[in-house]
């Protein structure tokens, strides 16, 4: 017992100077860095002025400025730096970014790297198909289906094929807009993807006519802010700002605002109930 709890310290110790250096280091620089996705449309992507947008985006700009306000800074630079969903972790625990507004499913496997801000999004895992296929998973066996590598999309997928027994050829891509691309080709018969990015993929298809999303899901999917680990204090800077957002009201603007004409399903709309926590 005893030699597991000086383990557990000597891990404390060596973790907690590094993890708490958040808060210090944003008052000393005046800057905070952002990790942000090029390709999950419309949640982060980069616009035509080749400038980070979307809708967490928006929300951590607002987060930015809840922080600026909280720490009594006169001015805090929002530095933006581009990540995949292969870096975009490892992006946090590098020290090459401070929060990462993407489009990150908080999962277990995941809060062992990193941690997370309180829930910002509700999504879950559906199905792209050309128009008049048939939305009945099971006539997809034994067909090529593709979907973006490197998420929880994929094990999803992968679960789902399991659990079902179907055989079918799962092809990687690496970014949304390229599976959009072969499944209008017909190089594949379906592309999984979050139902937020596979809206966003069809808005910006060149024939949308063609392209229709399946009412079935197969997750439904939490969403949050990814920080440092065992950074408490910024933790709860940037959980008391999502905070002021939600109880504001702010926040149901910026998804207004972000996804003009989309109407929140069950699960968003009750997380605009939950997820404030009281001041």
């Amino acid at each position: 017992m005893r030699s597991i709890l000086v383990s557990l310290l000597t891990l404390a110790i060596a973790a907690g100077p590094a993890a708490a250096q958040t808060i210090e280091r944003l008052r000393e620089t005046g800057e905070l860095r952002l990790g942000y996705r090029t390709d999950a449309l419309p949640l982060s992507f980069v616009d035509g002025a080749g400038l980070p947008a979307g809708y967490t985006v928006e929300v951590c700009k607002e987060v930015g400025e809840k922080l600026r306000a909280a720490l009594e800074l006169d001015e805090l630079a929002l530095a933006w730096v581009p990540v995949t969903p292969e870096d975009r972790f490892a992006s946090v625990t590098e020290g090459r970014v401070d929060l990462v507004c993407g489009a990150d499913t908080v999962t277990l496997e995941r809060r062992e790297i990193v941690d997370f801000s309180l829930p910002t999004f509700v999504d879950g895992a559906a199905v792209l198909m050309l128009r008049g296929a048939e939305p009945d998973l099971t006539e997809l066996a034994g067909k090529r289906i593709g979907v973006r590598g490197a998420t929880t999309t994929e094990d999803a997928l992968r679960a789902t094929l399991f659990d079902q027994g179907m055989q079918a050829e799962v092809v990687l891509f690496d970014d949304h807009a390229a599976g959009r691309d072969a499944l209008a080709a017909g190089d594949i018969a379906a592309y999984f993807g979050d139902q937020s990015i596979l809206v966003g993929l069809i808005q910006t298809s060149a024939a949308p006519e063609t392209l229709m999303l399946s009412t079935e899901m197969l997750t439904v999917e939490k969403q949050a802010l990814a920080m440092p680990r065992g950074d408490d204090a910024f933790r709860l800077a940037v959980d008391r700002a999502l905070s002021e957002l939600y109880i504001s009201g702010r926040m149901q603007e910026i998804l207004e605002e972000a996804l003009p004409g989309i109407e929140p399903g069950l699960a968003l709309r009750a997380l605009f109930l939950i997820a404030p926590d009281l001041l």
